[in-house]
């Protein structure tokens, strides 16, 4: 399903940032970070509480400026066409950030014309019924539990089929079933390509069963690359904990198992 009127770029990166660089007053968060994602991988991105993890996936949803550094989203440049880069992206937190006040298919509708979901009431019913609440689509979020809300928000980042899915600790909440259902979003295919995701989480067994990468903020700095295959839950952890920034952005990979 394409949301939109015009054709989507195809090949190259899902996400490129360059030097991302992020200051709140006199405390800097993100410190000159460099990331590729290419299309159809999924990036598990692992680091300490006050690492920047969710102030990164804020900068790649393109909700937060940088303040050095760029990025694009499937090619495309957000500070030239803001609203074509987020067309390639769903979002989902650990808050679920809907109107409780409306209804299910009130919170997806509205969310659907600001993207000109074509056909969009079919489009509603059928996202409701992969994250199994369509007999609750037109009942009050108010009234639903905060994994209710969770399957909702998971049916709002997939409404408008992006190739793209950018999720903030996105398990809070959510039973055994609804996390099954989270990894066959992911796996889902969009315009015959795969689904490229960034996971920010905590829970590294998760991370590394969903994701073909791991990357590990400490500091705001990425100090530690691998692939998940070649990792282990304690490993990950090792690294977690001991490993240093470094001063000049981006370290080197460290192979599996090794002393930090």
């Amino acid at each position: 399903m394409t949301s939109n009127g015009g054709p989507r770029p195809l090949g190259g990166p899902a996400i490129r940032a360059s030097g991302i660089t992020k200051r709140y007053g006199h405390r800097l968060v993100l410190k000159r970070v460099d990331l590729t994602l290419e299309s159809g991988e999924r990036l598990a991105i692992f680091g300490p509480n006050g690492a920047g993890k969710t102030t990164l996936l804020r900068i790649l949803a393109t909700a937060v400026t940088p303040t050095a550094g760029e990025i694009e989203v499937a090619g495309i440049d957000p500070r030239d066409d803001p609203v074509e880069a987020r067309r390639h992206l769903g979002v989902m937190s650990h808050q679920p950030y809907l109107y409780p006040d409306l209804t299910a298919r009130e919170n997806l509708r509205f969310y659907g014309r600001m993207y000109d979901v074509r056909g969009l009431e079919a489009r509603v019913e059928a996202v409701a019924k992969q994250v199994g609440l369509l007999a609750r689509l037109d009942d009050r979020v108010v009234t639903f539990s905060h994994g209710m809300r969770q399957r909702i928000a998971m049916a709002r980042a997939v409404l408008h089929d992006p190739e793209l899915l950018l999720l903030d600790e996105p398990e809070a909440g959510l039973d055994q079933d609804a996390r099954n259902l989270m990894a066959s979003l992911l796996d889902a295919q969009v315009d015959g390509h795969m689904r490229s995701a960034v996971i920010v989480t905590h829970q590294i067994e998760l991370g590394l069963a969903l994701s073909q990468r791991v990357a590990i903020l400490v500091d705001g700095r990425i100090a530690f690359q691998a692939p998940s295959s070649e990792l282990d839950p304690a490993t990950v952890r090792q690294h977690y904990r001991t490993r240093p920034p470094t001063s000049q952005g981006s370290a080197a990979p460290l192979p599996p198992g090794s002393e930090a």
